[in-house]
């Protein structure tokens, strides 16, 4: 079992920039696919990208390519959010999710078996 903090959340300016960081512990993070999903008040659960254990192939929403970045550190067991040019629409908590049966990067909820609690991330404007 893997446990998952997530950090890095915070307010900012639109157009601005955050990384998130994801912090594993009790099983390493190279035996899972990593995503990231978020939560924007009055709504549900979103995929936000993902990166896969076996290549590190990744996958986004259509909302962040171009503006966020997800990597993996294994040796630092640790995964992280890069996200710039953050608008307005971007204000949600975000989180962390590992998955270790799938081959390609899960987008859906229910393929992920552990998460984190979550780091808010407000973008003024």
């Amino acid at each position: 079992q893997v446990q998952l903090v997530e950090s890095g959340g915070g307010l900012v300016q639109a157009g601005g920039s955050l990384r998130l960081s994801c912090a594993a512990s009790g099983r390493t993070i190279a035996h899972y696919n990593m995503g990231w999903f978020r939560r924007a008040p009055g709504r549900e659960r979103e995929f936000v990208a993902g990166i896969t254990l076996r290549d590190g192939s990744t996958s986004y929403a259509d909302f962040g390519k171009g503006r966020f970045t997800i990597s993996r550190d294994n040796a630092k067991n640790t995964a992280y959010l890069q996200m710039n040019s953050l608008k307005p629409e971007d204000t949600a908590t975000y989180y962390c999710a590992a998955d270790w049966r799938k081959t390609v990067v899960p987008v859906d909820l229910e393929s992920y078996d552990y998460w984190g609690q979550g780091t808010q991330v407000t973008v003024s404007s």
